[in-house]
């Protein structure tokens, strides 16, 4: 008989399905005073599984990641037991100072469906330009995943 984890575990597809239906996570880096330090950030996925996230290059968390690249994702749903569903991404994150890369970023994750359009693409790296020259891009490549999906206990536990 398998584990319950066995049970719940999410495939590689599921995950990627799971993710790419969510616009935000959080992301989890290490305080300056040893604190864990949570955010909530829009992100982008790789086609290699690596995430992408944009945010201000003088934040709080681009000191921490500086500091130590070791971070935590979560991206998680439900109100209920039996509906909880959710990723960790446990992984090391690099910071990417190149505003090409940058607007890259924040154009696939707000573009919605425009961002595949390669003329509606370049319109929108010139509404993004101001901000992305104040951003970074945080790339993190997972070491570790962990998923569960509690819908497929049926209702049994």
């Amino acid at each position: 008989m398998p584990s319950r984890r066995d049970l719940i575990r999410m495939t590689d597809e599921e995950r990627a399905a799971f993710l790419k239906s969510h616009k935000t996570l959080t992301i989890v880096s290490n305080g300056v005073g040893g604190h864990p330090h949570p955010m909530p950030m829009w992100f982008a996925l790789d086609d290699d599984g690596g995430v992408r996230m944009s945010t201000f290059r003088k934040s709080q968390k681009v000191k921490n990641i500086e500091r130590d690249p070791k971070v935590t994702l979560l991206c998680e749903e439900g109100t209920e037991y039996a509906e909880l569903r959710g990723v960790v991404i446990y992984g090391r994150c690099e910071i990417v100072d190149d505003l090409r890369t940058v607007q890259d970023t924040l154009v696939d994750i707000t573009g919605g469906d425009a961002a595949s359009d390669p003329t509606a693409r370049e319109k929108m790296y010139a509404v993004i330009e101001a901000t992305a020259s104040k951003r970074v891009l945080l790339h993190t490549r997972p070491d570790k995943i962990v998923s569960w999906d509690h819908t497929k206990l049926a209702g049994k536990y």
